[in-house]
């Protein structure tokens, strides 16, 4: 299919800033949504300079009213037939030691998963009826095991997972694709917080050009790096006291954002 209108979360910068340019195109309309109205304005400037015909919404996508509303309106506009949930935050032990706590624990399921069905709940009927449509959920890694410092991250986008496998069972007969995106570190803002080892790390670019390639094709799902991917897979499989104890040799500590 032809894309022709793409929404995408989290557009300000990373990933989703590095997706909107891989769609900006002569004729394409671009949603894009972010919290930074400065983030946001830069990207949409790359965007146009590509011919790509850009809206944005300087907004939490925790706020399902204000987002609904910014999605109708685009929606009217032309049918949006690309929705890609890219918005995420991250948190879990601090330098000093400290776990994270109840604020960025509920912070980070608000944001990456709340945040996700905010934008695509509204979106997917529209697609269904039409019988035509691409939605991608940037989920992670991380969601394929839970790691000890990290426990909130992990639960946001082992839901977030979830909820992209179920809908793509769902809507793939009826025309809609969905691809879980499950990518590990690449180079971001948000990485660059992670404190410790970042096996198996991509560039950016790189990490953008097997997403924006797998939402193309119609893929259900990607992962990579492959060999990680596959390490904790295994993991999970192990006995749960062995998969413990392999899984508290996996550390972060998570700067401040």
């Amino acid at each position: 299919m032809t894309i022709a209108h793409v929404v995408i979360t989290g557009a300000s910068r990373g990933l989703g800033a590095a997706l909107a340019l891989r769609f900006a195109a002569p004729g394409v309309r671009l949603g894009l949504v972010a919290r930074s109205a400065e983030g946001l304005a830069a990207t949409a400037a790359a965007c146009t300079a590509r011919g790509a015909l850009v809206a944005t919404a300087a907004l939490d996508v925790r706020d399902a009213a204000g987002l609904g509303a910014v999605l109708a309106a685009w929606q009217a506009l032309a049918p949006i037939d690309c929705a890609i949930a890219n918005a995420g935050v991250s948190g879990g032990t601090r330098p000093d030691g400290a776990p994270e706590g109840l604020d960025s624990a509920t912070r980070q399921i608000g944001v990456n998963l709340q945040g996700a069905l905010n934008l695509i709940e509204p979106l997917w009927p529209a697609m269904a009826a039409a019988r035509v449509g691409r939605i991608a959920v940037v989920s992670s890694i991380s969601a394929l095991r839970g790691l000890p410092d990290i426990p909130a991250y992990c639960a946001s986008k082992a839901g977030l997972r979830a909820y992209g496998e179920a809908l793509r069972a769902r809507l793939r007969p009826r025309g809609v694709t969905v691809t879980v995106l499950c990518p590990g570190f690449f180079e971001s803002d948000m990485s660059r917080r992670f404190l410790g080892g970042k096996p198996g790390t991509v560039a950016l670019e790189e990490a953008a050009a097997r997403c924006h390639a797998a939402i193309l094709r119609g893929r259900g799902r990607l992962t990579f790096p492959w060999h990680l991917a596959v390490g904790l897979r295994l993991l999970d499989l192990l006995p749960a006291g062995v998969s413990d104890l392999v899984a508290r040799r996996v550390r972060f500590r998570i700067a401040p954002e």
